[in-house]
């Protein structure tokens, strides 16, 4: 069998596909399931303490969508095109319950050599470090502190914050980090224009490892009924996201070193997407959108897929990462070919 497992910090991971967290994985029973699919880990369910936050879970609603903005049935079985669009909230459980659960979980995982991993989202600061804490006396191994969350702008008041200023992202980490000496994931925002010096900002405030990166905010107007679908602005991503999120893995690897931790997010469908996302920098790669639209299959699938791939070309999954990204060349100094523009323009207009 090929060697799947890759480091990740002090931690060693079966593989590298985690399941990120999401509304299927709210309940005991979806985060066991995540697990039964072989996946590495299973981020739990994000909260906070804001009520707003939790409110917001009353108003979820998601469509899916083809490459032609049509509206898709929810039946488990997307094309591979497809696109999720939609919004929601947090955990409504009050925090103490749902990190008590989360940690039993963890405990069940830690026997089958999996992880289960805690998820906050940052609305205040004095609770996040709160809630951090509580995370860590309930003996969770990992904690994952989300400042990246697409819905920050469009969210009720002290909902969630989302951040894309580099001197936040540093200070709240080292907030973070004084309060819990667990591993501590930063995922951040993928709406930024320098989401590499977002991931340097968070290493340097003391992150274990920084999550690359969030969705995007969206309006899909509707030409039947020529309003917004879902009535509003909501969070977007699909398998053109891969191409995105891996450019940014790839920009962050040169700021923040070869050795340092990297996850990928956003964009990833199956087993071959977790290689292309280990070659673009990442040490593991969160599959939440697929998972979602095709159920825990998909996590399932890609996991085998991704052992398949290594069977199929050699090498161990260490072996991989950053592999493309280093072998970038510099933009424009390709291969000279005077005319060959000519090739990519219609013949009329040559």
């Amino acid at each position: 069998m090929p060697d799947t497992s890759v480091a990740l910090g002090g931690m060693r991971l079966l593989n590298p596909v985690i399941l990120g967290s999401g509304d299927h994985l709210m309940t005991a029973g979806g985060i066991r399931a995540g697990l039964a699919t072989g996946a590495a880990a299973v981020v739990a369910k994000s909260a906070n303490e804001s009520e707003a936050a939790k409110r917001q879970l009353d108003g979820s609603d998601h469509v899916l969508l083809d490459s032609a903005w049509r509206k898709l049935p929810w039946d488990f079985t997307p094309p591979a095109d497809a696109m999720l669009f939609g919004r929601s909230g947090l955990h409504q459980a009050a925090p103490e319950d749902w990190i008590e659960q989360v940690a039993a979980l963890d405990r069940e995982a830690a026997a089958l050599g999996q992880y289960v991993i805690g998820s906050l989202i940052l609305a205040g600061m004095d609770a996040a470090c709160e809630l951090a804490r509580r995370y860590e006396r309930a003996g969770i191994r990992v904690l994952e502190f989300n400042i990246g969350a697409p819905h920050g702008d469009e969210a009720a008041a002290g909902a969630i914050v989302q951040e894309r200023a580099a001197v936040r992202v540093r200070e709240i980490t080292a907030r973070v980090r004084s309060a819990v000496s667990i591993p501590l994931w930063i995922k951040l925002t993928g709406q930024s224009e320098d989401v590499a010096g977002l991931a340097l900002a968070a290493k340097e405030g003391g992150a274990d490892a920084v999550i690359v990166m969030g969705r995007f905010m969206a309006l899909v107007p509707d030409v039947e009924t020529r309003a917004p679908m879902l009535g509003t602005a909501g969070a977007i991503g699909g398998p053109w996201s891969l191409a995105l999120t891996c450019r940014w893995l790839a920009q962050a690897r040169k700021r923040v070193g070869r050795d340092y931790p990297l996850l990928g997010t956003n964009g990833a469908r199956s087993g071959l997407d977790a290689a292309r996302f280990l070659l673009a920098g990442a040490r593991a790669v969160e599959m939440t959108s697929a998972v979602m639209q095709g159920g825990f299959g998909v996590a399932a699938r890609a996991v085998t897929e991704f052992a398949a791939y290594l069977e199929r070309t050699g090498g161990t999954a260490e072996e991989l990462v950053g592999v493309a990204a280093d072998r970038q060349v510099a933009y424009g100094v390709q291969a000279d070919r005077p005319g060959y523009w000519r090739e990519f323009v219609p013949r009329e207009a040559r």
